[in-house]
């Protein structure tokens, strides 16, 4: 049976206003889930990236760290901020996928992936480099981001990320709305990856957009977590808000789709009207899932230890 812990995270009482993507990583005698928050830049935001931290039975948050990693330069890939921020072991030193964003004028936004290292056991990042690791192509002009590192050897790395298929005006949008797909590049020293630019989870609904992918093994199998919504009318109309998506493989390339195998996670008030920016972890062999709530993550996140249902 699986374990509901509820929200354990609200962003508010840390003086915060968003916790966006929480992503975990398990250290010996303690949990740190990082995310991104949001600071005013004028009449918009940019994200920042935080961590909080909690004993391995999530009974209580022992500290918030904010400022893990300083802003980007002008005109960098992430001079607007960095979200989602995606951290993993690697060797023994943590690293981080980081999703740079900047503005633009015909579109909101512009996005690609950035890599990041830690020199003090994760309390700090640092960019490798002020350019992104990936970013828009030929073959995928639009919108890189949401990358999740899974290594599957000594020798591969496995990123999957979201492309942005089309920018569209729509009747029902007051500005251009964005589409992107899941997608799978590989690498040998995170700097130079191999994609093909082809989505690898079928779709649900029509204007499906996807967003952040994890990936674990459990059980023998691979098991993905993500989260979906319709392309227009996402913010206003709840029936078309962001959802939770699975799908299981056996070799890291190849995908089944079955969302509803989630369905034992409990949609409580702060959560009812939309579920987004999962995160799979494991810890001390048991398998846990985050997320956000309603409001893109203003209203904290939660968690659940996955049962046998997976």
């Amino acid at each position: 049976m699986s374990k509901y812990f509820g929200r354990i995270f609200v962003p508010q009482e840390y003086g915060l206003e968003y916790c966006k993507s929480p992503q975990a990583v398990a250290f010996d005698t303690f949990v740190r889930i990082y995310f991104s928050y949001c600071v005013p830049d004028g009449e918009k935001l940019i994200s920042k990236v935080a961590f909080a931290e909690y004993d391995k039975s999530f009974s209580e948050v022992k500290r918030v760290k904010t400022d893990v990693m300083s802003g980007g330069k002008l005109g960098a890939f992430d001079e607007h901020g960095i979200f989602p921020f995606s951290p993993f072991f690697d060797g023994g030193v943590l690293k981080a996928i980081t999703t740079g964003w900047s503005r633009r004028q015909s579109v909101s936004t512009e996005t690609a992936l950035g890599l990041a290292v830690s020199n003090d056991n994760g309390e700090t990042f640092s960019r490798v480099g002020d350019g992104p690791a990936l970013a828009p192509s030929l073959n995928e002009p639009y919108l890189v981001a949401d990358g999740f590192v899974y290594k599957r050897n000594e020798h591969e790395y496995m990123m999957y990320y979201i492309f942005g298929t089309e920018w569209e005006n729509y009747q029902e949008s007051h500005e251009p709305e964005r589409t992107y797909k899941i997608a799978l590049a590989t690498s040998k020293n995170l700097l130079d990856w191999k994609r093909t630019g082809e989505p690898i989870i079928p779709d649900r609904i029509d204007r499906e957009a996807q967003a952040l992918p994890s990936v674990v093994e459990w059980n023998g199998k691979y098991h993905m977590v993500f989260c979906y919504r319709d392309s227009v009318g996402f913010r206003q109309d709840y029936s078309r808000s962001y959802r939770l998506g699975y799908a299981v493989s056996d070799d890291l390339y190849h995908w089944t789709r079955d969302d509803a195998a989630l369905s034992f996670v409990t949609k409580e008030e702060w959560a009812a009207e939309m579920q987004c920016y999962p995160n799979f972890f494991t810890m001390d062999g048991r398998l846990y899932l985050l997320y956000n709530g309603n409001h893109f993550g203003k209203n904290g996140f939660g968690l659940v230890e996955c049962g046998d249902e997976l």
